[in-house]
């Protein structure tokens, strides 16, 4: 039976690198997998960029108000797996589509993105992931500290970001990222939970 997954983790977990690592596997086996992301991710154009250096050309750039069950039925035949990057940018209507496409068409499909912006909220792709897919999987990564990385900090020139929109590409804009632990957080970003 085909499953929706969501593999999930702070940036510099190594989703990406597990993409390219999956799509070989299973290209490696005579199969089809193909890659999507969402338009809105720049980061790299139509490629997936690992931070380790590995690159590969995406399949199809999804539209924000694209119908994915529709492009999925009409642009593709004969695939094995679906897997997609940066779903945190998906709406919850397109992850509802994702999982219409697992029952009707019987084809897994691994989304792989954030949990939560750089403020500690959740993105509704993830959170509509997190709702209804069958498997969830955290892809976990460490804080400078030592502890487990949960949350991503935003930096522009080099100074901690708590106000703004929750997309910034990183490396657009003097934007960059460091993952922190919910401590290290908190401290980073004086920021209390409660607030």
């Amino acid at each position: 039976m085909a499953k929706l997954y969501f593999f999930y983790g702070a940036m510099n977990s190594g989703k990406t690198t597990r993409i390219l690592q999956c799509a070989y596997n299973y290209e490696e086996q005579g199969m089809t997998p193909i890659i999507m992301k969402p338009k809105i991710d720049t980061k790299g154009d139509d490629k997936i960029v690992s931070r380790i250096g590995a690159k590969r050309k995406v399949d199809y750039l999804i539209e924000p108000k694209a119908n994915v069950y529709d492009v999925i039925v009409e642009s593709y035949t004969n695939v094995d797996l679906i897997i997609i990057d940066e779903a945190q940018f998906l709406t919850e209507k397109q992850v509802n589509q994702l999982m219409d496409v697992v029952i009707d068409l019987n084809i897994s499909i691994m989304c792989f993105g954030l949990r939560t912006d750089f403020l500690g909220n959740s993105f509704p792709g993830a959170r509509r992931l997190l709702d209804i897919a069958h498997e969830l999987s955290e892809i976990k990564t460490i804080c400078e500290c030592g502890h487990k990385a949960m949350f991503n900090v935003r930096l522009v020139d080099g100074k901690v970001q708590t106000e703004g929109d929750s997309v910034a590409i990183d490396g657009e804009k003097n934007v960059t990222y460091t993952v922190a632990c919910p401590r290290c957080f908190r401290l980073k970003t004086h920021r209390k939970f409660d607030n």
